[in-house]
């Protein structure tokens, strides 16, 4: 029993760390004043609704390339729509001319160079590739 009870302990450890490893995670740069966002907040920004951080900075939110599976589970987890449907909200905003979708980046490290570059930015990671450079202002629960 005892060491049922030591690999059912190893078991969820695994699990835990590997879902966490894995979780998306959204960040702004270390030089970015802002602390933490609401998820209201995040939505705001990237849905186009407000163009700055809660202090008055301009924010300028980044994204993933078209198809991949970091933006579409970004979108899920943010408002729980689609890709094609967050492609028609933003064909609508373009038509009216309100608004701009997010900056699209082919790669991983592209975005993640933007992120660390500039004080405007703000984009999605995952946890693992979060290091002293980034600050997670938003974490979806789990």
């Amino acid at each position: 029993m005892r060491q049922f009870m030591i690999h059912l302990i190893t078991f969820f450890l695994f699990v835990s760390c590997s879902y966490s490893a894995h979780a998306l995670v959204v960040v702004v740069g270390k030089n970015n004043p802002v602390e933490a966002l609401s998820k209201t907040q995040v939505i705001d920004i990237y849905m186009g609704r407000y163009n700055t951080f809660p202090n008055g900075v301009v924010a300028r939110p980044l994204d993933r390339v078209a198809g991949s599976d970091a933006k579409q589970k970004f979108y899920r987890l943010l408002v729980n729509k689609s890709e094609e449907k967050i492609n028609a909200y933003w064909a609508r905003l373009l038509f009216s001319g309100r608004a701009s979708p997010p900056s699209s980046y082919a790669t991983n490290d592209e975005m993640l160079d933007e992120l660390r570059s500039s004080k405007q930015t703000i984009g999605y990671v995952l946890e693992s590739e979060v290091d002293d450079s980034l600050k997670v202002v938003y974490r979806f629960e789990k």
